[in-house]
């Protein structure tokens, strides 16, 4: 058997496997706000700039377009975020924070602290130095011709 192709040689595995861990370790820290991962990345986004486009959402996120849709809805219905038409262009429709979605800022704020301590194992230099090659890696994607 090709030693490429060994399961234990898959780095895209390990992204998978660490992904799950990654969801399985902000399940708890998100229950107080009632919302899963991808609610709590939408959310990150407005709260750092709120009432904007969807497309600007997508890009800011990088979450599908239809997963998207999904997330939006869920965060309506919960009272967090308001979805309407583009007052300039209909065509577009924007997202705002309710006051709820606001409020729910401040419980949010102990999230991060809350991740880095169960990152226990790894120096705050670790921890830079993986982002900037993590970086690294997704411009690798962007730039590649993936069809």
């Amino acid at each position: 058997m090709s030693e490429l192709l060994k399961l234990e040689n898959q780095l895209c595995h390990r992204f998978y496997t660490l992904s799950n861990a990654f969801t399985r370790a902000y399940r708890p820290l998100l229950k107080a706000l009632d919302i899963t991962y991808p609610q709590y990345v939408t959310l990150m986004a407005l709260w750092e700039d709120d009432d904007i486009t969807i497309a600007e959402l997508l890009d800011r996120t990088a979450i599908d377009g239809g997963a998207m849709s999904l997330i939006l809805k869920k965060l309506q219905d919960k009272g967090f975020l308001v979805v309407t038409k583009d007052k300039a262009d209909k065509r577009v429709k924007r997202v705002q924070l309710t006051e709820t979605g606001k409020e729910k800022k401040a419980i949010a704020e102990d999230v991060p602290a809350q991740m880095l301590c169960k990152l226990n194992g790894m120096t705050a230099d670790e921890s830079r130095t993986l982002k900037v090659l993590l970086d690294k890696l997704g411009g690798c994607f962007e730039n590649a011709d993936l069809n």
